[in-house]
């Protein structure tokens, strides 16, 4: 993020709650969002976090969700500054463990649990169904501007997989469907010496429970249908609606989950590409993710 923009949002931040200048730690900066702890004189500290559109409304996606009694970090301050989003929140402190599947199945059962915002945007069937479509036009864009040229493997897999999503896509408002975190790991699951916190809700839904649960073990491995088939047992058992185990789409619950939650990766790594980082040199990184992606979509959802 450009320093004359971060010290700005955090003046802003400063001014609304009344706070001296504090010493500034980076806890992890992204290109397009960053975390600092802030420690100020009276040795109190607090969390600043800032984040360029789209992640520019995580501060409503937390008001929303503690309101409705999820564990998250309290926001006690934000600001905006052009496309810029800034926050101050609690600090957690450091975790006393990293989060196991079992921390992440009651974490989910929770969130699931919650009563709908009707301020969240809806993923519903119809939106699953054309996400394959959609990541067509992205390709289309990349195209006319002279990019992604070597990718005819990319557009036909889409195009196979258009052609069966709107019998695959059906069941995806079976039970679990809510709130869905959408950036739900292990690393979003702050277990801390009182209690647990949800951290990352910048993309956060409504939508197919399931995207949640098929995200948890990340995407960098091969998809495992039989371990994800026991998490969804494991979240049954502490307390989630038995029906996320309910066949949809023709499939397992198990593996709609994963083939969706990588065809939903596949249109946001591509949306990526030409929208919010734009950036041709970051192409060749862009195109073997979203070809490794498509690879398991087509298996996983018996394309």
């Amino acid at each position: 993020m450009d320093a004359n923009l971060n010290a700005p949002l955090l003046e802003d931040l400063l001014t609304i709650t009344g706070q001296s200048q504090p010493a500034r730690t980076e806890v992890r900066v992204w290109s397009m969002s960053g975390v600092e702890r802030l420690s100020f004189p009276d040795g109190t500290t607090r969390i600043f976090k800032y984040a360029k559109k789209p992640f520019n409304s995580e501060n409503q996606a937390l008001r929303l969700a503690h309101a409705l009694g999820v564990p998250v970090p309290i926001v006690h301050a934000s600001a905006g500054m052009g496309d810029w989003l800034g926050m101050l929140l609690e600090d957690l402190g450091s975790p006393v463990r990293e989060a196991d599947d079992l921390d992440g199945a009651a974490a989910a059962v929770v969130l699931h649990h919650t009563p709908t915002a009707p301020a969240l945007p809806v993923l519903g069937e119809e939106v699953l169904r054309v996400l394959p479509n959609r990541a067509l036009d992205h390709l289309d864009r990349l195209r006319k501007e002279g990019r992604w040229q070597d990718a005819d493997d990319i557009e036909h897999a889409l195009d196979q997989i258009a052609h069966v999503a709107e019998a695959r896509a059906a069941g995806a408002t079976l039970a679990p469907f809510g709130w869905v975190h959408s950036e739900f790991h292990p690393t979003s699951l702050h277990i801390g010496r009182r209690g647990w916190r949800l951290l990352d809700f910048a993309r956060a839904f409504t939508g197919p429970g399931l995207l949640d649960l098929a995200s948890y073990h990340g995407t960098l491995d091969t998809p495992d249908p039989v371990r994800l088939r026991v998490f969804l047992e494991s979240y049954v058992t502490e307390g989630g609606t038995p029906d996320v185990l309910a066949e949809r789409g023709g499939l397992p619950a198990e593996k709609w989950a994963l083939g969706w939650h990588r065809m939903w990766a596949v249109e946001w790594f591509m949306e990526q590409s030409i929208r919010w980082i734009n950036d041709p040199a970051t192409d060749p990184a862009y195109i073997k993710v979203v070809r490794r992606h498509l690879t398991d979509v087509l298996h996983l959802l018996e394309v």
